[in-house]
């Protein structure tokens, strides 16, 4: 792209665009006389200046590391943009119109880069009105008393731009239609459901605007507001757009970079409340992914940050939690990113250690971080009964998982030694079995799997879920199906997962496959519905039959269920008296028309 755009358009944004300016918002600068100023180098730690930028000369240059060039340069090496990328940024920012060399049209491609920009503008308005309702209206003040109340500060609610969405859901349309926004353009957005556009997709939720690197909004997160019907989805994200990918964006990012270049360090959190919260308490140099478990793309966008520093990582204390802990250490250890683990104390999250116990509390706790190695044979130890040769094999075969995730031959020697301090083991034998560790899984049942551990389990596909992946490929049967059962019938957890998801996308008016899988956040889970729509096993003619199949064995179960109780208050009743045997009788009857029905479903 950089190729075609004009040298005309180049030398206005060289000649335009402020470099002083431009390089303060990264780090701070003092004139050294004329037009000379002097910082620390924004590009590697250091305690005294030797980063200078002439602003008459336009170029700036490190006495350190050595970087050097103009603006372009400049923003290429920050944000980690290409030529192209960063000449369209600057360009954009100082308000100069791109042209491009003659003969050059501008393809398909570029017009979806205008009609991104235009797609932000949006957002970005929507997320002002958003603010707006929330600290300034009767309509948002339930949501404004429960951030209050969860120890946000004006300060913080303002910088993060925190909104509400009203509950009317045909408000925001009108409004934005009164902006001369046309109707074409508002249902391509992501604002509104793709079944009823008049419909938006947010109401009576709790706002939080997703900014991408540049500050900029492109999307958003919406929260109920306790207390709320326990049928609505706690957190919903908008599904990727033009201007938004979710793999490829962290929410604080925006706000965290210069604090996570300056420090080395970035904390991967699993919410938005987390990282709000540490930001409040100081510790700016918080992320956390949006909707999908920590991606190559995300290591990607940070590793320039903290080349040779440390990522923490603040995820919850239950299975899935410590699954996406696993997940990442893995993950980051392959990037050659040392990890800490923070392991929080006296709250269920980092919003509440900051309301219960202040800022100081969560400050001393991640600065009590543990290694990732520290903290897997922790964890190791608690899964297995190491005082057993059995439970001995089985975590430090899981822990060589670990080890062939470390890049230098030295680590992995090193965290053997620590293996074998840990549990009493011989160098010897554990350097054997580690040689020969893909023979020792297979015998115990450890899964060498770079996706999968022992811990986290295969989904089930039985009864339950095959219905409701049918449902997935001919959504009209899911009507049928929700006329029948409720959430609590399904036993099977992602089959429940699942249920719920389609139960808020069809209340949601936003029931498209496409919706209904940028609600889902487990990866597995989408993998097994788009492989399975995609091989034909659930054609539409065939998915009417699989969905009445689920309804009879979710039906037959719960009969079963009303039986089991039934006959345990059979068993247990004792006849005294002739009306003791009488409401035995009863309950005898009540398990013979049970039977009945059993059998009658059976024959279906």
């Amino acid at each position: 792209m950089a190729g075609y755009i004009s040298n005309e358009t180049i030398d206005a944004i060289l000649n335009t665009s402020d470099i002083v300016a431009t390089v303060g918002e990264y780090t701070k600068l003092e004139r050294r006389g004329g037009n000379d100023f002097w910082g620390c180098c924004p590009f590697h730690g250091e305690k005294t200046a030797s980063f200078h930028v002439d602003g008459d000369k336009k170029f700036f240059y490190c006495f350190g590391c050595k970087k050097s060039g103009n603006i372009i340069n400049f923003i290429m090496e920050m944000e980690k943009l290409s030529y192209a990328d960063a000449l369209i940024s600057l360009a954009r920012k100082s308000g100069i119109p791109i042209k491009y060399k003659d003969g050059f049209v501008p393809d398909e491609s570029f017009r979806k880069n205008d009609e991104t920009e235009k797609y932000i503008d949006l957002y970005e308005r929507t997320a002002s009105m958003f603010h707006y309702l929330l600290v300034e209206t009767e309509q948002g003040k339930k949501a404004l008393e429960y951030v209050s109340k969860r120890g946000l500060t004006k300060e913080t609610i303002d910088k993060f731009k925190l909104g509400y969405a009203p509950a009317d859901r045909k408000w925001l349309k009108a409004f934005l239609k009164k902006k001369n926004y046309s109707d074409e353009f508002l249902n391509k957005s992501g604002l509104f459901s793709s079944k009823y556009p008049d419909y938006s997709f947010f109401s009576d939720r709790l706002m939080f605007p997703i900014f991408n690197r540049k500050g900029q909004v492109v999307a958003f997160g919406g929260r109920v507001i306790p207390p709320a019907d326990e049928s609505q989805r706690k957190y919903l994200n908008s599904g990727d757009l033009p201007q938004f990918k979710k793999r490829e964006t962290l929410f604080g990012f925006n706000f965290g970079k210069n604090s996570i270049r300056e420090n080395k360090k970035i904390i991967f959190c699993e919410g938005n409340m987390d990282v709000i919260a540490y930001h409040q308490c100081g510790l700016d140099y918080a992320v956390a992914t949006l909707g999908t478990a920590l991606t190559e793309e995300h290591i990607k966008m940070i590793q320039g940050f903290v080349a040779d520093g440390e990522v923490y990582l603040s995820f919850d204390s239950d299975g899935a939690g410590q699954a996406a802990t696993w997940k990442a250490i893995k993950l980051c250890r392959e990037h050659k990113l040392t990890v800490k683990i923070i392991r929080l104390q006296g709250g269920k999250d980092p919003a509440e250690i900051m309301l219960k116990y202040g800022a100081e509390n969560l400050t001393k706790q991640v600065e009590n971080a543990i290694l990732d190695s520290d903290y897997l044979l922790l964890r190791l130890g608690e899964k297995y009964p190491v005082d057993t040769p059995e439970g001995k094999t089985k975590a430090a075969l899981e822990y060589f998982l670990y080890v062939d995730a470390l890049q230098s031959s030295i680590q992995k020697e090193s965290c053997l030694d620590q293996l074998c301090r840990t549990f009493n083991l011989k160098p010897e034998a554990v350097k054997r079995d580690f040689e020969n560790r893909d023979q020792a899984r297979e015998r115990t049942n450890i899964r060498s799997n770079n996706n999968q551990t022992e811990e986290v389990k295969q989904i089930k596909l039985d009864a339950e879920l095959r219905g409701l992946i049918a449902v997935t490929a001919d959504l009209d049967q899911f009507k049928v199906l929700r006329s029948n059962v409720l959430e609590d019938d399904f036993k099977n957890p992602s089959a429940r997962k699942l249920f719920k998801i389609l139960e808020v996308c069809f209340n949601g008016q936003n029931f498209t496959i496409n919706d209904i899988l940028s609600q889902c956040d487990d990866e597995q889970l989408i993998q097994l519905i788009t492989g399975s729509i995609s091989s034909g096993v659930y054609k539409s003619e065939q998915a009417s039959v699989i969905v009445e199949d689920t309804i009879n064995y979710i039906k037959k179960n719960r009969l079963y269920t009303q039986r089991d109780k039934l006959l345990q208050r059979i068993r247990q009743y004792h006849v005294v008296t002739p009306d003791d045997q009488k409401q035995l009788n009863a309950l005898l009857a009540q398990k013979l028309e049970l039977d009945k029905q059993v059998q009658a479903l059976g024959q279906k």
